[in-house]
């Protein structure tokens, strides 16, 4: 017996810039704003999208990602708490380069985060996510933020969560995951 390919496509937009995101500060609880240049890039993202039809819209429930998710075209994208971005704990507000002066070589993919989540704790959450795709036959639509669409990405991959360490996602950029001969693919990253 014969299983039939899968085609359909998993479409990932990172909200758009916000105070935080532009300056590199790691941004998960803290509910930011979009920037205007920010709401003015996520509004392009609504011709980009235009031609495609999903059967299913989620989005993060920060307001950077809702905000995107409207300004896009999806005022009705519905909210999973699942697609919070990856909780930076103690290291919430600073950036990299500030984690590593006390830690140094510090990443999110491998060091602990006080206070904050642990890979595992992400790839679960995420995990539940790609479930939730899956159980959709046609095309999904999901908003959400850098660490937690990169972990996803991951997922959906079938890789360890880490794994979204070369994934590097751009504010307000489209990426599409999908299937190459029934296997888990990266269509189009970063557009």
């Amino acid at each position: 017996m014969t299983t039939p390919e899968r085609t359909d496509q998993l479409f990932l937009v990172r909200h758009g810039e916000t105070e935080w995101s532009r300056s590199g500060r790691h941004t998960s609880v803290t509910d930011l704003p979009l920037t205007a240049d920010g709401e003015q890039v996520a509004a392009s993202l609504k011709q980009r999208l235009a031609a495609e039809n999903f059967d299913l819209v989620l989005t993060s429930p920060r307001q950077r990602a809702r905000r995107t998710a409207e300004l896009a075209g999806y005022p009705a994208a519905e909210v999973d708490d699942d697609l919070v971005e990856w909780d930076y704990g103690d290291y919430e507000g600073i950036t990299t380069a500030q984690i590593r002066e006390t830690v140094p070589g510090w990443t999110v993919w491998d060091d602990p985060v006080p206070n904050g989540e642990t890979p595992a704790q992400v790839a679960a959450r995420l995990d539940r996510v790609n479930a939730r795709i899956a159980a959709v036959d046609g095309d999904v639509l999901v908003f959400g933020h850098s660490h937690a669409l990169r972990a996803l990405t991951a997922r959906w991959l079938e890789l360890d969560v880490t794994a979204g360490r070369h994934f590097v996602l751009n504010t307000a950029t489209i990426s599409v995951l999908g299937w190459e001969r029934g296997s888990p693919a990266v269509h189009h990253w970063n557009n």
